[in-house]
């Protein structure tokens, strides 16, 4: 049975770097067991590491080459920073601290129901200082299985200021069991703050090259070597987004809803049609998506609250709970906001491949397409935009992914550049 770092695709370095951490963080139990200065021990190990805070591509014979209390794992979206935080999370937890992927430690952490494993998804647009304050707290506490307290914070980009500094307080000053596990697309201070990524050691991963991907799609998913080759390219390494592709009708619809916006921009009204088709197609995802999970959270909160109930002083309490079901809204809210820019993005994502394949037949390069099916189609831009113009429709493409995740307005942001698409 494969171990619990075989779904991280394409990151051989990656991944021996965490099973060097995972046993030495074994050894380290093991020391502690035959001796009674076990926080000196774990202290040691977190001021050999800071030795050269957050070293990239440590060799094994360096200082910071085992354990330490706090990693930043970094890349780009589908290269899986949250598998290989999940992954060492269940090293971490391994009986036999190699992530065997059949103890119980292993998997009840890749099922997200190990006691001392923390996981934060962030569902809206941040995560707030309460929220962090609470998961510090309780990361603070003895691991009841005896190894360590973990805590998995995906997407630690949306950290919020005062978030930050209550989660850097935590790395400053962990408690000698606890080990804190950051993903965020890259280091750079947007991202992460300087003072948390100081504290940190990183692991960057990269995109995973396509046969990759799909070697995992077949292995895993059992689905068609054609299929998946096709799936996995047109992903463009994100093996989530090809697992869709590759199984879910819907998603492929989508994806040729956008691939068909370059042609169907012959004048202003059709660039404003298209943007509001994009933006309504990713709203009507972003509901589609969410709207079971606030049916049933509402649904639990109400009958928490004693809706339906008959007996004295249900009415009353129903009424009094209209504070708690507004605020259930407001996080319904952002997460429906948060899942309408995701899906918007992925749209943009496979817009940008369409001008990329553009681009390079432009250029002549010897690459292959991204959209192997839409490869005529791009073809046909090429000869009519030439490489310049190619280039200048992908970075508006870039332009509007960028305004978006600053926080523009997604209408504005794409209309503009629906525009400057068809004007080139």
């Amino acid at each position: 049975m494969p171990d619990v770092f075989a779904d991280l695709v394409g990151q051989d370095e990656a991944v021996a770097t965490l099973r060097r951490a995972a046993a030495a963080a074994a050894a380290v139990l093991r020391a502690a067991a035959h001796r009674p200065d076990e926080a000196d021990e774990l202290a040691a190990l977190v001021e050999e590491v800071e030795v050269a805070p957050g070293a990239e591509g440590v060799a094994p014979g360096d200082p910071g080459a085992g354990m330490t209390h706090a990693w930043i794992f970094t890349g780009p979206p589908g290269s899986g920073r949250s598998v290989a935080a999940r992954a060492f999370a269940a090293a971490l937890q391994c009986v036999h601290g190699t992530g065997c992927g059949t103890c119980p430690g292993c998997h009840t952490t890749l099922a997200g129901t190990h006691a001392d494993v923390r996981l934060v998804v962030p569902e809206g647009l941040s995560i707030g200082v309460s929220e962090m304050r609470a998961l510090v707290l309780r990361a603070a506490s003895t691991p009841s299985g005896g190894r360590w307290q973990v805590v998995v914070i995906e997407d630690a980009d949306r950290l919020t200021e005062a978030a930050g500094n209550a989660l850097l307080k935590a790395i400053e000053e962990p408690p000698p069991r606890t080990v804190f596990l950051l993903c965020a697309p890259s280091t750079h201070p947007d991202d992460i703050s300087v003072t948390i990524r100081s504290r940190c050691r990183v692991v960057p991963l990269r995109q995973p090259p396509p046969d990759a991907v799909a070697e995992v799609l077949v292995r895993r998913d059992g689905i068609a070597p054609d299929v998946a080759g096709w799936a996995a390219a047109a992903a463009q390494g994100h093996v989530g987004r090809a697992r869709r592709l590759a199984r879910d009708p819907e998603a492929r619809k989508r994806r040729d809803a956008v691939l068909a916006v370059p042609r169907r921009l012959t004048g202003v009204g059709a660039a404003f049609d298209a943007a509001s088709a994009l933006i309504e197609a990713a709203e009507a995802e972003a509901e589609a998506s969410v709207a079971e999970t606030d049916a049933a959270e509402r649904a639990a909160l109400e009958t928490a609250l004693g809706a339906g109930g008959t007996g004295r002083g249900a009415a009353g309490a129903i009424r009094g709970a209209a504070g708690q079901l507004k605020e259930l809204e407001k996080r319904q809210k952002s997460r429906a906001t948060r899942a309408q820019r995701d899906a918007l993005d992925r749209a943009l994502v496979d817009l940008a491949g369409f001008y990329r394949d553009a681009l390079t037949m432009a250029l002549r390069a010897s690459v292959a397409p991204v959209h192997t099916d839409t490869a005529p189609l791009a073809e046909a831009g090429a000869r009519k935009w030439d490489a310049e113009g190619a280039l200048r429709r992908l970075e508006a493409v870039l332009a509007c992914r960028a305004a978006i995740e600053a926080n523009v307005k997604p209408r504005i942001a794409v209309e503009a550049m629906m525009l400057a698409l068809w004007k080139g």
